[in-house]
Parts: structure tokens; sequence; C-alpha cells
């Protein structure tokens, strides 16, 4: 039998032991693969945050549930709502550190949906828009009757121009109606509780309060709210 020479041996073990080496174009798909992965996740990262983003400033709207304070921190309650009407967007600023009840009842009832398909019962041209009449008819004849007597006696002016209003009622009432003013009246805070202003949209407060109406100023053709948006930022 042949021997092997011992460095005959020793190139064959080190032939044996020595490192395999890795191919260019694997490294480089490698780094591919691994550049890939980075770039999904951060993807997916930016568009979870955008939905949360989202969700936050409008979700508010269409929340369901317990009143908002149980909730939702002061601070983080929506500060605007925008009333889609038939004839156009109406924005408005809430009052929530002026009016901070009466702000909490009507973002309570916007998240019930009570102001879908509200429409608008009275219109007093030069005077005010009324939104909803769960108290019927008298209350709005007592606004009416009570600001044309201020008039008379020329009591100086406190509310402006398209300010939001609503009638001064008990915690507890199950109704909300809305008053937007489109000319400055005199203090009617005996009947009239003020919780926002109108920031956009005058010309849409304007052209409802161009609409026919009767001898009680309802109008003759039906005109209303068609939903209310939330927002916390404009």
């Amino acid at each position: 039998m042949a021997r092997i020479k011992p460095q005959a041996l020793l190139l064959q073990s080190k032939k044996k032991k020595g490192p395999t080496r890795i191919g260019a174009s694997t490294l480089i798909l490698c780094n591919l693969v691994v550049a890939l992965i980075v770039l999904s996740l951060i993807a997916t990262y930016r568009n979870w945050s955008k939905r949360s983003i989202d969700q936050t400033e409008d979700g508010l709207s269409t929340f369901e549930g317990s009143d908002f304070g149980a909730f939702v921190k002061k601070d983080d309650l929506p500060g605007y709502a925008i009333l889609n009407t038939a004839k156009g967007h109406i924005t408005v600023e809430l009052y929530k550190e002026g009016s901070p009840e009466i702000v909490n009842r009507f973002l309570d009832f916007c998240k019930k949906g009570y102001f879908k398909g509200m429409l608008f019962s009275h219109v007093i041209k030069n005077y005010v828009i009324q939104g909803g009449d769960y108290q019927g008819l008298g209350a709005a004849e007592d606004l009416i009757s009570n600001g044309k007597l201020q008039l008379q006696l020329g009591t100086s002016p406190k509310h402006e121009a398209f300010m939001l209003g609503t009638s001064k009622t008990k915690e507890d009432s199950k109704g909300f109606d809305l008053f937007i003013t489109t000319a400055p009246i005199p203090d009617l805070d005996d009947k009239l509780s003020v919780f926002g202003r109108v920031i956009k949209g005058e010309d849409v407060v304007q052209e409802i309060e161009e609409v026919d109406t009767d001898e009680h100023y309802r109008p003759k053709s039906s005109i209303g709210i068609i939903n209310v948006i939330l927002k916390s930022q404009i």
C-alpha cells in the first residue's frame, strides 16, 4: 500500500478546514432583502400613525357610548363643528372655556346623531335662524318679541352677528335647539345661551336667511342640517 507523504496530508487537511467563501452576488442579495424589510416596517408605521391621528380628529363625530367627559379630557374635546346643511357648510368655533357645560351637552347630542336631519324651524331676516323646535313655537315668539322690545328701548347690542346659541334649559332636557344670529341683536341672555361663533360659511347663513317664510317665520320649503362633523383643529 502506497504511503502518503506528510506534506500531501497537510495540504489535504488545509483544504478541508478552510472557510467557504460567500459570493459578491449573494451578499448584495442579502442586503437588498434586509433593506426591503426595513422600508416595509417604516411604511407600515407611518400608515398606522396617520390613521391614528385621523381617527383622533375625525372619529369624535361618530363616537358612541357614554358622556364625552368620561373618556376624553377637557383639552382634548373638539373645538370646532361643521354644520353640513342643504345650502352648504357652516363652520363654528365652540367656546369650550367660556361655556363648557353647554358645549359638553352639544357634543353629547352630536355623538347621538341628534342634529342629523334637523330642520330650520324659524327664519327671521336680519335677526336669527333657528334649528329645531323642541320647545314649541312659544319659545321662538318670546325671543322675537323680547328682541324687538329691547331694540325699541335702544339697548346696546351684546350678541354680534353669526353667534351660535341655544335656549336656556335644564341640564336634564331631552332636546337641544340651535340659534345663529344674522345681525347684532340686543341682550337676550334671559332666553339664549351663546356657546360658539361662525368662523366660516357666513354666506351660507345669509342664504338660509333669504328663504321664503309664512306669517310665523316658518320656511315654506324644508331646509335643514344633514349632519355635524366635529374637529379638533381647522
